[in-house]
């Protein structure tokens, strides 16, 4: 006879792993009908266009998709376009990652699925840290979000 934490463990496991496609069917609504590639053009990062979305970055169903994880570049690419941001009156600016979240399907991932990545970010004088929310699998045209600047 198995002991009780043996399925207590596979019940919790279950309703885990049944919160996680949830939340991928989630997140897939916002992508599935266009189809982005893997990775950035050359010069992708010399984009100056100001979001005029607000949520751009700010929310996991629209995040900044900088591409490059199917030539190992994924985690790069994050870092380098964060390194092209200012604060909005061109301060320098700190970051962190602070983990993934938020499971999608992309051809571009590992198995058909891919996580975000979330950093915080901070400058001089500012109040509370910024979370942005980065796609390091696939790739769509960069902008500047909206309370940021161009370096």
């Amino acid at each position: 006879m198995r002991p009780i934490y043996f399925y207590l463990g596979l019940l919790l496991l279950m309703s885990v792993s049944c919160a996680t496609s949830q939340k991928v069917a989630t997140i897939n609504k916002t992508t599935a009908s266009t189809d982005y590639p893997a990775s950035p053009p050359s010069g992708a990062f010399d984009f100056t266009e100001m979001a005029e979305d607000p949520t751009y970055g700010y929310k996991p169903e629209n995040p900044i998709m900088v591409g490059g994880a199917v030539d190992s570049e994924g985690p790069s690419n994050e870092r380098k376009f964060i390194k092209c941001l200012a604060g909005p009156n061109g301060e320098s600016l700190a970051f962190e990652r602070e983990g993934s979240c938020c499971g999608f399907e992309t051809e571009n991932g590992i198995m058909g699925h891919g996580l975000l990545d979330v950093y915080l970010i901070s400058w001089e004088g500012q109040m509370e840290p910024v979370r942005l929310y980065i796609n390091m699998y696939d790739y769509a045209p960069l902008k500047v979000p909206q309370g940021f600047s161009r370096q």
